[in-house]
C-alpha cells in the first residue's frame, strides 16, 4: 500500500479546484444539476477561520476536503472527496482524521456537516467515524434527502 500524503493548500489553487470540479460532477450525477449551490468563498478555508487539504498518493491528488467556521467553537466540514479508484483504501478516513485534527487546533469543539441521502459511502464514513444525526442545518436544511452529521473532537 502506497502512503496517503496530506498537504493543506488554499481552496483557490489548481489542485484544488480540479478536485472540487471532480466532487462537483460526482454530486451532479448523483442529485442533477451543479451538484452543490452552496454558496463557498475561497477566504473561509484561510487558517485560522478554515483550511483545506488535499489528499495525494505517489505525488497524485485523489481526494480533498476542508472546513470553515460555522460560529465561535464549530467548523463545517465542506467539499469532502475521493476519487473513485482509490477509494476502498483509506483516504477518505485519513483526510477526515486530518481535517479533524486542523479544526481542532484552530480552537474548534464540533464539526458539523451536510451531505445528500444517495452518497451512502459518505454516511457510512461519517458513522463509523462517530458523526451522529443532528438536524439538518445550512443551504439545503429544507430539501428532501438532506442528512446532517455532528460530532465532538
Amino acid at each position: 500500500m502506497h502512503e496517503i500524503q496530506i498537504q493543506q493548500v488554499p481552496f483557490d489553487s489548481p489542485v484544488a479546484q480540479r478536485l472540487i470540479t471532480a466532487t462537483l460532477a460526482d454530486l451532479a450525477a448523483r442529485y442533477g444539476g451543479s451538484g452543490d449551490a452552496t454558496p463557498v468563498d475561497a477566504h473561509e478555508f484561510v487558517p485560522p477561520a478554515g483550511a483545506f487539504l488535499v489528499a495525494q498518493i505517489d505525488g497524485q491528488a485523489v481526494g480533498c476536503g476542508g472546513w470553515r467556521s460555522h460560529g465561535e467553537a464549530t467548523a463545517e466540514l465542506k467539499r469532502m472527496y475521493t476519487a473513485p479508484e482509490v477509494r476502498g483504501r483509506g483516504v477518505a478516513r485519513t483526510l477526515l482524521a486530518a481535517i479533524e485534527r486542523s479544526a481542532r487546533e484552530h480552537g474548534r469543539r464540533r464539526l458539523i456537516l451536510e451531505c445528500g441521502d444517495r452518497q451512502p459511502e459518505a454516511i457510512a464514513l461519517y458513522k463509523a467515524a462517530g458523526y451522529e444525526r443532528i438536524p439538518n442545518f445550512g443551504f439545503y436544511a429544507d430539501e428532501p434527502g438532506c442528512l446532517s452529521f455532528g460530532r465532538t473532537l
